[in-house]
């Protein structure tokens, strides 16, 4: 894909990206993303973290409430601007850059993180090496995206196949994938264990279950990795 066409994908999608998360399924869906980033990235404050990717900020609020000093990446500027507006009164700076040729300095950053930005980019293994690029010894990088084996990926390839403008560029990845796109051994979990589809009042049930039995099919799939 090439970049001028994905920006402009992602200019065209910045205020629906935003609204799903005000829905229901939305707002639980990120509940459980977001502790599950927060457990493997524990940002504490103080800390120089680069949210890679972070499109309009929906997780990058997380990271900087916590005390930590953010630099938020992304080709969009339309999600950077929201991404700003949201971050207003941080310590946040906004980048615009390319997550296959970070525009930034070796070891600059304490920790890492990309989430759900991974499916867009063909070579990941390049992507995830910038990132490393970045991070300091001893810190570490988390990335996460939409779980190949889960049944979320099924109806996103479904909806591809009607021609969905999103979803028609996306590169879903299993597990095991994930974990291969870094030279170093990673340690992977996945969240988000019930279907879009399940009845609400269960759907809490479902997930407590999944996170007890840890099985790797869950929707959303994230590994931690550390920087020698």
């Amino acid at each position: 894909m090439k970049k001028k066409s994905k920006k402009k994908l992602f200019d065209e999608w910045h205020a629906k990206y935003d609204r799903w998360f005000t829905t229901p399924i939305g707002l639980l869906v990120k509940k459980y993303e977001a502790e599950l980033i927060l457990d493997l990235l524990k940002p504490s404050h103080g800390e120089t973290i680069l949210d890679a990717g972070c499109g309009t900020g929906v997780f990058t609020v997380d990271l900087i409430s916590l005390g930590s000093r953010v630099v938020g990446l992304d080709l969009s500027l339309p999600m950077l601007t929201r991404a700003r507006e949201k971050s207003r009164g941080y310590l946040f700076q906004a980048v615009s850059g390319d997550m296959l040729n970070l525009p930034l300095p070796d070891n600059s950053f304490d920790k890492v993180v990309s989430v759900t930005a991974l499916e867009f980019i063909e070579d990941g293994k390049r992507a995830v090496g910038e990132l490393f690029r970045v991070t300091r010894s001893g810190g570490c990088v988390v990335a996460a995206t939409l779980n190949n084996l889960s049944p979320w990926a099924s109806r996103r390839k479904a909806e591809t196949k009607k021609g969905h403008a999103l979803f028609s560029r996306a590169i879903f990845r299993s597990p095991d994938e994930l974990l291969s796109l870094a030279p170093s051994e990673g340690f992977m979990r996945t969240a988000i264990h019930f279907e879009a589809d399940d009845d609400p009042e269960r759907e809490v049930q479902i997930e407590s279950k999944g996170r007890r039995k840890g099985p790797d099919t869950g929707a959303f799939a994230a590994v931690r990795w550390k920087k020698r």
